[in-house]
C-alpha cells in the first residue's frame, strides 16, 4: 500500500507531536516528583524545629481533639499525650489538675467562639515545671472548623531565677533597712555625699554636732560639720578622695556643743555613687595622750636619776628608752635609742661587749629570750660575767606589747652577803654545835641570839623566836612549859643577875613533861648575857631506873651504870691523848719524820676517830636500849635538813665512783626531832648504802609525807643481804666477817629512830640491793 507524500508527511507531523508531547509528559512529571521530595523535607526540618522549639504548639479541635508533640506529654509528666483535652487530668501527680483543666478548657472554648487569644500560667502537679500558655484561634490553613491553637512554654528555670531574684531583693531591703538603723543609731557623725559631692544623706549624730533641726534641713542648706583646712572645705577633699578613689583621713578641729573638739575624719570613695565619712571624736583620746608624754617624760627623767639600769622597748621590739646606767652596764652607744635598736641586735651587740652569761647554743639563748615579750608575767635572771661582774636582770612585759628591762650591778652586794652569810654560818654552826641550849640577850633583856635546841629545850615554836622577845615575855611563854610556872621568876632572876648585876648564877628546874633542865647565866664581855641550858632528865631517869631494879640484878645495874658514868671518861681520855699526841707528831713537833712514820702516825689518826666513833655508838646504842637517851627536840624543814646530811658523804659518794638522787621539796614539811641523833641515824644508812654499793652504783634518798607520817626512804642497787644477812645486821654486834653494812650503824639507826617514836623497816635481796625506810610522825 502505498502513500502519498502528504499523507507521509502528515503522519510524519503527528509522530513528531506525539513525541514531542511524551516528552513533554515525562519532563513534566520529574518537575512535579522534585517539589513533592522538597516539600517532604521542608515539612521535616519545619517538624524538626517544632520540636527543638522552647514552645509547644498545641491545636485543639472544636470536637476536643487535640494534636501536639510527644514532648509535651513528658511535661506534663504523662507517658504520652491523650486524644482528647478533657483527658489531660491523668490523675493524682500526672497531668493537670482538675481546676486547672476546667480553667484552661474553659479559656480554649471562648477563643473558638469569639476568637479572643488568652494567657494563663500554671505549676504542673507533682513536679517543680511551670508551664506558660498563650492561644488563639487557628488558621483556617492550620485547621479549619474553629480549631483553637496553644503555645506552651516552659519558664521553670526563669521562675526560679525570678524567686532567687525576690527574695534577694527582700534580704537587700532587710538589710539595706539594718544598715540604715544602725547608721542612724551610731553615736558619730556620719554623711553620704554625691558624685557632685554635695550632701545627700545624714544621721541623727551629724544633725546634732551641727545643730541641725533635723536632716533635710541639715541636706538642704549643705550645713558642713567640717571646717576648711588649708583653703580646702570638706567637699573638696571628698571629691578628692573620690578622683584618687583612695579614701582620706585627717585630723581637724570643730566646734561640737560650743567646744572646740579635735576629730578624726575619714573620706571613703563608693565608686561612681559617690563618697560615705564620719567622724570620731578623739578629744579625750588626744588629751590622754598629751598626759602620758607628760608622764612619760617625767618618767624618763626620774629613771635617769637611778643606780640601777632601765631599758624599754616597744611592741616592735625596738629600744625607745635607756637612762645612763643602763648605757653603762651594757657599754651602748649614743646613738642606740634614736635608731630604735633591735632586742636581738642588742644581746648580739651585749655578747660582743662581754655582758651577757657565756652559753653554750647563743642562738637558741637568744631567741629564748626574745619571748620575754610574749610572757604574761615577769622574768628574773642572773647573770654573772666573764669580768666577775654579777647582773640581777628582770624582765617586765607591758600591756602594749613592750618590755622594760632592769638590770642591776649586784657585785658587791654579792660580797658582802656571801662575807656575811660566812659569818652567820659559822658562828650558828659553833652554836648548833653545842651539846647545850645557848641564848644570848642584851642589855635591855631583849632575846639576840640562840641555837637550834634552845626552843625544842623549852617546848617552844621557833618562829616564837624569831621576834626577838624580851625576856619577860619569853618567861611568859616558858611558865605553862614547867611543873610549877612560879619558878619561871627564878630563871628571870638569873638572867638579870648575869645581865645587870654581871654575876654568874645557876640554877634547876623541872618541866611539866617529867624533864630536868639545869640552866646558868653568864655575863659576856660585850655587856650581853649568856644563858645555858643542859637537860639532866637522862642522868636522873637512868638514876631512878638502876635503883628500881631488882636485888637481883643491883650489881648488875651497879656495873652498867658505873659503865655508863665512865665510858665516857676512860675511853674518850685516852683516846682524845692519843689523838692529840699523833697530830703533835704529824706536825713535826717532835722532828721531822720518814714518809713511812708519817703514814702510820696517819693510820693512828684514822683509827682513833673510828674507835672514837664506835664509842659514841656503844653508849648511845646502851642508852637508847635503856631508855636513856637524850633527846633535844626542835622543829625545823625537813628537805634542807637531809641535803645537808647528804652534802657530808659528798665526798665518800664520788670517791665511790657513786651517784646520788635526792628526790623531795619543801611540801616534805617540818618535823619535831633531835637534828644531831636523827642525822646520825640517816649518816648510818647512807654510810652503809656507801659501803654496799658498787662503783658505777646509784643510791636514791627519797622524803614524803602521807596521813600525818614523814618518810625518809634510802635505797641502793649494790650487793644486797640475804634474811640471815638481814636479821644479823639488825642485830647488837656483828659476825666474824660479815657483810659491810652489818656494824652498830643498823641497830643504833634504829634505836635512834624509835628514840623519836618513829621506825625503821630494812628490806634486802641479795644481788638487787638495799632499802630502808624511816617512818616518823
Amino acid at each position: 500500500m502505498e502513500f502519498s507524500p502528504t499523507a507521509l508527511a502528515l503522519i510524519g507531523l503527528l509522530l513528531a507531536a506525539w513525541t514531542v508531547g511524551a516528552a513533554w509528559l515525562m519532563i513534566s512529571a520529574g518537575a512535579k516528583s522534585s517539589r513533592a521530595e522538597g516539600s517532604r523535607k521542608a515539612a521535616r526540618r519545619m517538624a524538626r524545629m517544632i520540636d527543638e522549639a522552647p514552645a509547644i504548639p498545641l491545636l485543639v479541635r472544636a470536637d476536643g481533639r487535640i494534636e501536639a508533640s510527644d514532648r509535651l506529654a513528658g511535661w506534663l509528666g504523662m507517658d504520652k499525650l491523650p486524644r482528647y483535652l478533657s483527658e489531660l487530668n491523668g490523675g493524682p501527680g500526672v497531668g493537670l489538675s482538675t481546676k486547672q483543666l476546667a480553667e484552661l478548657t474553659d479559656k480554649v472554648q471562648r477563643a473558638q467562639k469569639t476568637a479572643a487569644p488568652f494567657q494563663m500560667a500554671l505549676n504542673v502537679p507533682g513536679s517543680d515545671r511551670t508551664l506558660a500558655m498563650k492561644g488563639a484561634l487557628a488558621d483556617s490553613q492550620i485547621s479549619p472548623g474553629g480549631a483553637a491553637l496553644v503555645w506552651v512554654f516552659d519558664f521553670s528555670e526563669s521562675q526560679n531565677e525570678l524567686s532567687k531574684l525576690r527574695e534577694d531583693a527582700a534580704r537587700a531591703r532587710g538589710d539595706f533597712a539594718a544598715l540604715v538603723g544602725l547608721i542612724e543609731a551610731a553615736p558619730l557623725p556620719m554623711w553620704f555625699r554625691g558624685p557632685d559631692a554635695k550632701i545627700r544623706l545624714v544621721n541623727q549624730a551629724y544633725v546634732d554636732a551641727v545643730a541641725g533641726a533635723n536632716a533635710d534641713q541639715v541636706v538642704e542648706e549643705q550645713i558642713e560639720l567640717i571646717e576648711k583646712v588649708d583653703g580646702l572645705d570638706a567637699a573638696q577633699i571628698a571629691q578628692q578622695a573620690a578622683e584618687q578613689d583612695m579614701p582620706i583621713e585627717r585630723i581637724v578641729t570643730a566646734t561640737i556643743g560650743g567646744q572646740r573638739r579635735s576629730l578624726k575624719v575619714s573620706d571613703l570613695p563608693l565608686g561612681k555613687e559617690g563618697v560615705a565619712g564620719y567622724a570620731v571624736d578623739i578629744e579625750e583620746m588626744e588629751e590622754q595622750a598629751r598626759e602620758f608624754r607628760a608622764f612619760r617624760e617625767a618618767q624618763r627623767s626620774m629613771l635617769d636619776q637611778l643606780s640601777v639600769g632601765v631599758g624599754q622597748f616597744d611592741a616592735k621590739h625596738r629600744l625607745v628608752f635607756a637612762n645612763q646606767p643602763f648605757r653603762r652596764t651594757f657599754k651602748l652607744h649614743s646613738g642606740s635609742v634614736a635608731q630604735g635598736l633591735d632586742f636581738a641586735r642588742f644581746l648580739n651587740d651585749a655578747r660582743e661587749n662581754g655582758t651577757t652569761p657565756e652559753v653554750r647554743d647563743f642562738p637558741a639563748w637568744r631567741e629564748e629570750h626574745v619571748q620575754w615579750f610574749a610572757s604574761g608575767e615577769a622574768q628574773e635572771e642572773r647573770w654573772p660575767l666573764s669580768d666577775g661582774t654579777h647582773l640581777r636582770i628582770v624582765a617586765q612585759p607591758l600591756p602594749d606589747g613592750g618590755l622594760v628591762l632592769i638590770a642591776e650591778d649586784q657585785t658587791e652586794q654579792l660580797a658582802l652577803s656571801a662575807t656575811r652569810d660566812t659569818l652567820l654560818r659559822t658562828r650558828t654552826a659553833t652554836f648548833d654545835s653545842l651539846f647545850e641550849a645557848l641564848a644570848v640577850f642584851a642589855p635591855d633583856g631583849h632575846l639576840q641570839l640562840w641555837n637550834r635546841s634552845f626552843a625544842g629545850t623549852w617546848g617552844l615554836e621557833p618562829e616564837m623566836l624569831d621576834a626577838h622577845p624580851s625576856a619577860e615575855d619569853l618567861l611568859e611563854a616558858i611558865a605553862p612549859n614547867l611543873a610549877k610556872s612560879k619558878q619561871a621568876k627564878g630563871i628571870g632572876e638569873v638572867i638579870r643577875s648575869a645581865t645587870l648585876d654581871r654575876r654568874e648564877k645557876a640554877g634547876r628546874i623541872a618541866l611539866a613533861d617529867g624533864r630536868t633542865l639545869e640552866f646558868a647565866g653568864v655575863p659576856l664581855p660585850d655587856g650581853n648575857s649568856l644563858l645555858t641550858v643542859l637537860d639532866v632528865t637522862a642522868n636522873e631517869q637512868a638514876e631512878t631506873a638502876l635503883r628500881e631494879r631488882a636485888v637481883a640484878l643491883e650489881e648488875a645495874d651497879a656495873v652498867k651504870t658505873r659503865f655508863l658514868a665512865n665510858m665516857s671518861y676512860e675511853f674518850r681520855t685516852p683516846l682524845t691523848s692519843i689523838g692529840g699526841f699523833a697530830e703533835l707528831l704529824q706536825s713535826g713537833a717532835a722532828g721531822d719524820m720518814s714518809e713511812q712514820a708519817g703514814e702510820y702516825i696517819q693510820a693512828i689518826i684514822e683509827s682513833v676517830a673510828r674507835l672514837t666513833e664506835q664509842v659514841e655508838n656503844v653508849l648511845d646504842l646502851s642508852q637508847s636500849e635503856a631508855g636513856l637517851l637524850p633527846l633535844a627536840k626542835e622543829k625545823f624543814e625537813l628537805m634542807p635538813f637531809v641535803t645537808e646530811t647528804v652534802r657530808s658523804r659528798e665526798e665518800a659518794i664520788v670517791g665511790g665512783g657513786l651517784s646520788l638522787d635526792l628526790r623531795g621539796s619543801k611540801a616534805s614539811g617540818r618535823i619535831e626531832a633531835d637534828r644531831r641523833q636523827l642525822g646520825r641515824a640517816l649518816g648510818h644508812l647512807l654510810d652503809n648504802a656507801i659501803a654496799a654499793t658498787q662503783k658505777g652504783g646509784k643510791i636514791l634518798v627519797d622524803l614524803s609525807k602521807k596521813d600525818g607520817q614523814t618518810r625518809i626512804v634510802v635505797s641502793d642497787n649494790g650487793r644486797g643481804m640475804t634474811k640471815d644477812e638481814l636479821a644479823s645486821a639488825m642485830g647488837k654486834l656483828p659476825p666474824a666477817g660479815g657483810d659491810k653494812r652489818q656494824g652498830l650503824g643498823i641497830p643504833l639507826a634504829r634505836q635512834l629512830v624509835e628514840a623519836h617514836g618513829g621506825t625503821l623497816e630494812i628490806m634486802s635481796r641479795r644481788g638487787e640491793g638495799t632499802s630502808a625506810v624511816i617512818t616518823l610522825p
